[in-house]
């Protein structure tokens, strides 16, 4: 399937988790630009250094430290489907984005919104927990470790919960994401692409919804 995706919504609505899965049942490119920051700060690069400061205080990154890491990866891509996820958060960055797939003669299929209210995002994010060891991740009321405190993959005893999946810090997260990526909303609304899901509902539910959508 080549579609071309966008998923919007705040941080901890489930985005990450429904792109993975379409991208195995349609074979789309899931693009994360959380991943891909979270790679470059775990290799210590100057980008990753300076996009962790940012992160820890629970704030998004500047535009300038992502987008030409994002548009880069775009441009070695092989023709096919793609899902961006966490991007574009800015009108700015909407209209970049916009302006580099218009030279590549490539247009947006669909823009799916995922709503949730700020305190379902601090019960869910500040559950999440992360292992050191291998990445892997867990929430201690959706899917804990199988042993409290070990990681089911590797073995290693070393889960925590991000500096930006603290309280304080999702809710700073929210009102950053209001404020920023909401006019994001109506810009696509206006393109006629925009498609709101109720992130608030079970997995399986939003997905049927999301598979009628794009089989629709």
């Amino acid at each position: 399937m080549k579609k071309h995706i966008i998923f919007l919504g705040p941080p901890g609505a489930g985005k990450g988790t429904h792109a993975s899965a379409l991208q195995s049942e349609y074979r789309l490119l899931h693009l994360s630009t959380g991943d891909m920051l979270r790679e470059a700060i775990t290799s210590a690069s100057e980008l990753g250094n300076k996009a962790s400061a940012f992160m820890d205080a629970g704030q998004l990154v500047p535009d300038e430290l992502v987008i030409d890491m994002l548009l880069e990866r775009m441009a070695s891509l092989e023709q096919g489907g793609w899902i961006l996820d966490g991007f574009p958060r800015t009108l700015p960055q909407a209209e970049a984005l916009d302006a580099r797939l218009q030279e590549q003669q490539v247009s947006i299929d669909q823009v799916f919104c995922f709503e949730v209210d700020e305190e379902k995002l601090v019960e869910r994010l500040s559950s999440r927990q992360v292992c050191k060891g291998c990445g892997a991740v867990y929430n201690t009321q959706s899917k804990p470790p199988k042993t409290l405190g070990v990681c089911d993959d590797c073995g290693k005893k070393e889960l925590y919960v991000r500096p930006d999946d603290e309280a304080d810090a999702v809710r700073k997260r929210f009102e950053v994401y209001e404020a920023q990526t909401a006019p994001l909303i109506d810009y696509y609304k206006r393109a006629g692409l925009l498609c709101r899901i109720d992130a608030s509902r079970g997995i399986e539910e939003i997905r049927a919804e999301l598979k009628r959508s794009f089989e629709g």
